[in-house]
């Protein structure tokens, strides 16, 4: 069984579950294709990431944590 995701979760682990990038881009989080984004990835949270473009947080780790 995969850890639960949450706010703290860093942005590389949600990207090494099979089929995220769908999720993450349905709800408008761009970062999977981001050039910058990739060499901060360890470190950047779903949390920040969310807060920074506006991301709906609750409901993004709703459907997250279902895959």
């Amino acid at each position: 069984m995969k850890n639960k995701i949450t706010k703290d979760t860093a942005l590389a682990e949600i990207l090494e579950i099979k089929g995220v990038e769908d999720i993450l881009s349905k709800h408008g989080v761009p970062c999977a294709t981001c050039p910058y984004a990739k060499t901060e990835m360890d470190k950047l949270k779903i949390g920040e990431v969310c807060k920074m473009y506006g991301v709906e947080l609750g409901e993004l780790l709703k459907d997250l944590n279902k895959k």
